[in-house]
Formats: structure tokens, C-alpha cells, sequence
């Protein structure tokens, strides 16, 4: 059960930040979101 929670909470903190790298100007601080995006992404899988 607390798998799934912890789960949730990741893929909703990488959909947050996903928004925030469309939703940026600059190209500074989309790749630093993208940066922010791949543990997110990893600890989504349980890969890392």
C-alpha cells in the first residue's frame, strides 16, 4: 500500500514538473526541469 502512495506521489510530482517544461520560456530552466525529470521518471519505474 505504501508502494502505490509513494508511487502517486512521484508521478505527480513528474507531471508538475513536465508542465513546467512546457510551460517555459527559457531554455535554461527547461533543461533543468528535463534534468529533474529522469530520477523522477526512474524512481516511477522503481528502477533506481
Amino acid at each position: 500500500m505504501i508502494t502505490i502512495i509513494y508511487r502517486l506521489i512521484v508521478v505527480l510530482a513528474a507531471v508538475l514538473v513536465m508542465a513546467e517544461l512546457f510551460s517555459q520560456k527559457s531554455a535554461k530552466l527547461k533543461i533543468n526541469a528535463a534534468i529533474i525529470l529522469v530520477p523522477l521518471a526512474l524512481r516511477a519505474l522503481m528502477i533506481a
